[in-house]
């Protein structure tokens, strides 16, 4: 990224039914594509705080899919800072970063036997195409560079400390089955080495 990111707004809003009080921020240095932002819940460590990276997943986080975890990530991840303190970088990469169509047609390919890795690739998209480049530099503006990261994925892990985070600990997210995701989470274990407890 080329462009400096900088804080640009900060917006209070209760979410969770109004449970919990939170603060959004916004960004400079993301095109109005990829409006990446974070939100801030709860009393934060200011040493060490909790961090969720979350990547969009309009059909979970929105609708409530039962193909994926997102979702219910998303909703624990949240009732976690709050109790806790800490941040959510909500990052706009839609399907493993390539975009809500391509994603539905993933869903068809998966629907025939693929895997959501070999979807992917049947499409002509790497397994997967997210940077979490943008996470670092928004940790950065906020002043966090040291955290315990909310994740179940090694690569987030790593992509934050080649970036330049101090990731602490990985604290694993809950395990979310259900009937029409149990492909997709094992795939998430076999392909990537995500730790899942099946």
């Amino acid at each position: 990224m080329d462009t400096p990111v900088t804080l640009h707004t900060q917006v209070p809003i209760s979410i969770l039914g109004g449970s919990v009080n939170a603060q959004f921020f916004g960004f400079k240095g993301f095109d109005k594509h990829n409006e990446h932002f974070a939100v801030r819940a709860g009393r934060p460590d200011t040493e060490v705080p909790l961090v969720r990276v979350h990547s969009e997943c309009i059909t979970g986080d929105v609708f409530g899919s039962q193909r994926c975890d997102c979702g219910p990530q998303l909703q624990e991840a949240l009732r976690a800072l709050n109790a806790q303190g800490g941040y959510l970088i909500y990052l706009r990469q839609e399907g493993r970063g390539i975009g809500l169509y391509s994603k539905f047609e993933t869903y068809l390919l998966q629907d025939a036997g693929m895997d959501t890795y070999e979807a992917n690739l049947e499409l002509n998209h790497p397994e997967d195409s997210r940077s979490f480049a943008p996470a670092v530099a928004m940790l950065r503006a906020l002043d966090v560079n040291r955290c315990r990261l909310l994740t179940n994925n090694p690569d987030k892990v790593k992509q934050l400390r080649d970036g330049g985070i101090d990731v602490v600990s990985s604290v694993p997210t809950g395990v979310f089955l259900t009937k029409q995701n149990h492909n997709y989470l094992r795939s998430k274990v076999s392909k990537s080495r995500h730790t899942i407890k099946l």
